[in-house]
């Protein structure tokens, strides 16, 4: 059983793949008039909800093709509910069916503009100019009206499925801009695009609204489809079960590789991301005048110290010498370790060979980086691997993969390395070789601060050391998916404040409620 349900509420599809479910509707019976009118009331019924909204009157701008039959129907609904509406079709309408409303909506007194409207009007702007399936620029004139409108009343624009000027594929703004939306309701399923980072300025807050698609349909979708993953999926994975008379030692033992002279603060907080997580050894090795000032801190931490010599950086192949690797679960390498001009390959070998879960992160990452392999040194490895970048050290690793479509390169890393992949972000992405794609939705960038990713990268390697060493043997890719979940919802719903320190004490007590 995936996790979570492939329904709904969590596939992400791309517009092919979301005309194709329409098309299936209109094979099965439903006549194409049905489908726009069952869409236009459920947009209708959207702004009954919400009828501050409606206050000073709406302005449909109407597109030539069914976005602006959904318009169009919405703009009959509400002029016969008794709000102000008029319309505005600023290029020649296409399709016979939009026509037919544009008629109607004519004949029963509803006002065309016959010229571009004031981008300073008070009423809400409703934008059904384009919607699905977009692929190039919207008219110059047509951009240049949206961003005033914008200038002038902000959060004074909602649009249909789609805004005007995005790819839904991928989410990039095309070159004459785009309509910037307070609200983007959406029909059907999540379309990619409206989910992707830099999309994220002009969808505004995503709705979707259900038009009743039978699930049976949903079987016509690859099982690789993209799922989306928020705070409601959390308790809905089944957690590996510790049994009540475990020992430290079978709650997972993780070892730490992290920080040096110049960035002291990566290893605390990857060690306090590992406590949160709630493994049952962790050890670490640290220079001696780090590892004397964290233990005050991090009592629970077994140190190994280390010494610089005349070095400041850290050398990975003095710190794997300190491992028994028959006695760990999992080996975090990465947060804040700096860049030491050291040969990948003289220890490339014990980490092969190492049967456990191997978590790069950061430093760790850029040090592969810079070897001779590269990411291909990936495909040796025996045990699995999770591989935490942002999408700087992402292009570092993969040169050869296009970054700007997070969704796609991680999945297309991950079933090239054969590992999983994070690629963080506002709307973080995690991949496994196998196909399953996991979209992080409704996080909170505010959150956003320097050591959260340190933070995250011990709490994935202490989840994942509990999943391998829990009876069942948890350890898989949903498992790296819902790490990265909860971390991110603990960051959002941190009441206190939002530093790392701060965070890690949230994620600590949502660990602990959902393992009761």
């Amino acid at each position: 059983m995936s996790w979570p349900e492939f329904d709904a509420d969590h596939l992400i599809v791309s517009s092919s793949q979301m005309r194709g479910l329409e098309e299936k509707l209109f094979s099965y019976g439903m006549p194409e008039e049905a489908l726009m009118e069952k869409v236009g009331l459920r947009i209708k019924g959207w702004f009954m909800e919400n009828r501050e909204f409606l206050n000073k009157g709406v302005l449909v701008l109407v597109g030539p093709g069914h976005n602006g039959g959904d318009g169009l129907v919405l703009a009959r609904e509400l002029h016969l509910a008794g709000v102000e509406v008029s319309l505005w079709c600023p290029l020649e309408i296409k399709k016979p069916l939009t026509a037919k409303h544009l008629s109607y909506c004519i004949s029963i007194g509803i006002t065309q503009l016959q010229s571009e409207p004031d981008a300073s009007d008070q009423a809400l702007w409703i934008e059904a100019l384009f919607g699905l399936s977009q692929t190039r620029s919207i008219p110059k004139e047509i951009g240049r009206l949206l961003k005033t409108r914008e200038e002038l009343k902000p959060g004074h624009l909602i649009s249909l499925d789609v805004p005007a000027g995005i790819c839904s594929e991928d989410g990039r703004i095309f070159e004459t801009g785009a309509a910037k939306a307070a609200f983007t309701l959406t029909v059907g399923l999540i379309k990619t695009g409206l989910i992707q980072d830099r999309a994220l300025h002009y969808v505004g807050t995503l709705v979707r609204l259900d038009i009743g698609i039978p699930k049976a349909f949903f079987d016509s979708l690859p099982n690789k489809t993209p799922l989306k993953i928020s705070s409601n999926d959390i308790e809905s994975f089944n957690f590996p079960e510790i049994a009540p008379n475990s020992s430290k030692y079978q709650r997972g033992r993780l070892f730490v590789i992290a920080g040096c002279k110049k960035y002291k603060g990566a290893s605390l907080l990857a060690l306090k991301g590992a406590i949160a997580s709630g493994v049952g050894s962790i050890q670490t090795v640290l220079p001696s005048d780090i590892s004397n000032s964290l233990f005050g801190i991090v009592p629970e931490v077994i140190f190994h110290n280390y010494s610089y010599s005349q070095y400041e950086e850290i050398y990975l192949a003095k710190c794997l010498e300190k491992i028994n690797f028959t006695r760990i679960d999992s080996l975090l390498i990465g947060p804040g370790l700096g860049l030491a001009n050291e040969n990948w390959d003289h220890f490339a070998l014990a980490l092969e060979e190492f049967a456990g879960l191997l978590v790069l992160d950061a430093d760790g990452l850029n040090r592969l980086s810079s070897s001779n392999e590269g990411w291909k040194w990936l495909r040796k490895r025996k045990g699995l691997t999770w591989i935490t970048p942002h999408i700087d050290e992402f292009s570092r690793l993969f040169p050869e993969l296009d970054p700007s479509c997070p969704l796609r390169a991680a999945a297309l890393a991950a079933e090239a390395s054969g590992v999983g992949v994070l690629i963080k972000g506002a709307h973080s992405v995690i991949a496994s070789p196998s196909g399953s794609v996991w979209q992080l939705v409704n996080t909170s960038s505010v959150v956003a601060r320097t050591g959260l990713g340190d933070l995250l990268a011990g709490f994935v390697a202490g989840i994942g050391a509990m999943g391998s060493s829990c009876s069942e043997n948890k350890l898989n890719y949903d498992l790296f998916a819902l790490a990265v979940l909860i971390h991110a919802e603990a960051a959002k719903k941190c009441e206190e404040g939002s530093n790392a320190s701060l965070i890690a004490k949230k994620l600590g007590m949502v660990m602990k409620n959902l393992q009761h």
